[in-house]
């Protein structure tokens, strides 16, 4: 039965939503897809057909439209989100918006007037909030497991030379390389479980002959309000690594292969002493999208709000536009609190 279900139209069906979402829908327990959007109609129907969705349409303002659909989940090119969330808004349906949220933290203020001008639910698709592996670094950084965090790091590679996804190099459809891509991510990530805000931000970048204007690799460097120094590293010419590790004055906390959702994530305790005594703690992020999408669904019914609204996905643009800004001047860049 889908009747007391959600029904989302997703705006850019590509290959982030035949990946991910569709998959994450398919065991969803508030959440179903009824709608979808791609620019070529033969491709809309094409997977329409392949998927089982009933409705396919080539333009964002359409599938908005659609009495068939309760919300808008937007995951079209970055350069697109702003037109597309405005108008699913306009339309009268609340919004989760992929990440980055848009190609300037300026994009995001207009899609937050937005949706606070039409009373609409603005929301921001950053699934590792809804991750297993986060959620226990979280609690245990929390406790004081490892006492002050002195220093965090987050590294995030993944091979897009060889991805479907072309136009992550073109600077007009992408915020930008892996700085944005993923390291996005990373910073939303390293916010949420330090439970802090970044105040000044420091970032170096390479181009190459692949990547052309935008980046190929990247390092950041994120001065948090409470005196943890974080180091963010991305690439998109490595084979996939994602690393999450958070050092204090009593001792590590490791997570290896921290963000990823298809294999379980084993989280390392090395208290400050014997480097032999190692205690291990294995999580599952399997659900990750599926939670993600339910809470959205209960935020549209009014059970509870969700846990990342619109303002979360300003901020991380914030830090974002930020770093870009530090890597054309070579200048560190400090943050409005």
């Amino acid at each position: 039965m889908t009747t007391n279900k959600v029904r989302f139209g997703i705006a850019g069906f590509g290959l982030h939503a035949v990946k991910r979402l569709t998959p994450a829908f398919a065991i969803a327990e508030h959440s179903v897809v009824t709608a979808l959007s791609r620019r070529d109609p033969v491709n809309a129907r094409a997977s329409a057909e392949q998927f089982g969705i009933p409705n396919a349409f080539t333009t964002t303002e359409d599938l908005a439209r659609c009495p068939d659909v309760d919300a808008v989940f937007v995951a079209s090119p970055d350069a697109l989100h702003l037109g597309d969330v405005v108008s699913a808004l306009q339309a009268g349906k609340p919004v989760l918006c992929e990440k980055p949220m848009a190609m300037n933290a300026g994009e995001v203020e207009q899609m937050i007037a937005a949706a606070k001008a039409s009373g609409l639910l603005l929301g921001v698709a950053q699934i590792f909030r809804f991750e297993e592996s986060t959620r226990r670094l979280r609690e245990r950084i929390a406790v004081g497991n490892i006492g002050h965090p002195v220093l965090a790091r987050a590294e995030f590679c993944y091979p897009g030379h060889e991805s479907a996804r072309t136009w992550i190099t073109d600077p007009k459809l992408a915020t930008g390389g892996p700085i944005a891509d993923v390291g996005v991510h990373c910073i939303d990530a390293l916010r949420f479980i330090l439970n802090d805000e970044v105040s000044a931000v420091s970032c170096s970048a390479v181009k190459d002959e692949r990547s052309g204007e935008v980046d190929a690799a990247g390092t950041i460097t994120l001065e948090f309000a409470h005196q943890t120094l974080a180091t963010v590293s991305v690439s998109a010419r490595s084979q996939y690594r994602t690393l999450l590790e958070f050092t204090g004055e009593r001792g590590v906390l490791t997570a290896s292969d921290g963000l990823n959702v298809e294999r379980p994530v084993s989280i390392e305790f090395r208290p400050t002493g014997d480097p032999r005594d190692v205690e291990k703690e294995e999580v599952s992020n399997r659900l990750a999208y599926a939670r993600q999408v339910d809470d959205f669904a209960l935020a549209v019914r009014g059970v509870a709000p969700f846990a990342v609204p619109a303002e979360e996905g300003l901020r991380n643009q914030q830090v974002l536009d930020a770093a870009y800004r530090s890597w054309r001047t070579g200048q560190r860049q400090l943050l409005i609190p």
